[in-house]
């Protein structure tokens, strides 16, 4: 028993900085922010009036919520195939074998998922500039004469931040690819080879078959990731104009922190409603991985 208790002592002793981190920065404003929601409160003031399940009437009853909320719907059903279609593509194209220089290509490809969210949203402004940004230079050239402004109009800039999403975020999704493609048995491939099957036909009745667990769960994990979208659309956009890029986490940040009169309880009762959105989607998540975990048993 002192064995035990002296071999388990150390670890929680290495583990409590962590702990204790997330108890104050995860745990606790999860909390407070049910127990907020449940209040009027501009974050500010000593007193503290106890509204009950009102602010969440009022947040359902705003049309600017559904707005975000379909803003949010919108981007995540046009990124996500995008996503792991493109991805897809990318690992195919590298994992050939007869590729040269594979570790560069995959590194870069990887390498604007590491770079800092609000750096690329702030370079990205300087991009599609529409007086300056070296996109609408070469527009000019080519015969458009007073360019596009990308971000500047409500028809384009949710357009526009889904494409740089994916560029910065696909590096992901292919590294998801590339995992999965080593799993396919090289002897499967070469006996269809042998058997005079064309890459395509190889790919579409072997590989493809073998990748739909990793479907499903590569899917999965991109929906969660892209419901996360605050930084660079804030950098991008700030939610403008009028609006047309206000995702559910720009709206909660613009009552919590950006509003003339800040409404703390409003907020807070808006960031619920998204993480029960977050929970179904992981939900879902869990659901998604066990069915794929069932089709490669039953596959194998």
């Amino acid at each position: 028993m002192r064995g035990r208790l002296h071999g388990s002592f150390w670890p929680w002793v290495f583990l409590t900085p962590t702990v204790v981190l997330f108890g104050l920065y995860t745990l606790w404003p999860v909390v407070a922010s049910w127990w907020y929601s449940l209040l009027s409160w501009s974050g500010f003031e000593a007193e503290k009036t106890f509204v009950g399940l009102q602010n969440y009437r009022d947040v359902l009853a705003d049309p600017l919520f559904w707005n975000s909320f379909k803003v949010t719907m919108l981007f995540m059903v046009v990124t996500v195939p995008l996503r792991v279609g493109l991805g897809l593509l990318i690992a195919l194209l590298l994992n050939h074998p007869k590729l040269p220089l594979q570790r560069l290509f995959r590194t870069a490809f990887f390498l604007p998922v590491v770079t800092t969210t609000a750096i690329v949203g702030v370079v990205m402004q300087f991009i599609f500039d529409p007086a300056s940004g070296p996109v609408n230079l070469g527009l000019q050239r080519v015969g458009l004469d007073g360019g596009v402004d990308f971000l500047g109009s409500s028809s384009t800039a949710l357009w526009t931040v889904m494409g740089v999403h994916t560029w910065k975020w696909v590096g992901v999704t292919m590294i998801y690819w590339l995992a999965a493609l080593q799993t396919v048995p090289r002897d499967v491939l070469e006996a269809a080879q042998v058997d005079g099957a064309s890459q395509w036909r190889t790919f579409r009745h072997v590989t493809l078959p073998l990748l739909v667990p990793f479907l499903v769960i590569i899917t999965l994990l991109t929906v969660e990731q892209n419901l996360q979208i605050f930084d660079l659309m804030l950098t991008m956009t700030g939610g403008g104009p009028y609006y047309s890029t206000e995702v559910i986490e720009i709206y909660i940040y613009r009552w919590a922190f950006a509003a003339t009169i800040p409404q703390l309880g409003f907020a807070s009762a808006a960031a619920v409603v998204l993480g029960l959105v977050l929970l179904l989607v992981g939900v879902g998540q869990l659901w998604g991985i066990r069915a794929a975990r069932r089709m490669a048993g039953g596959g194998s």
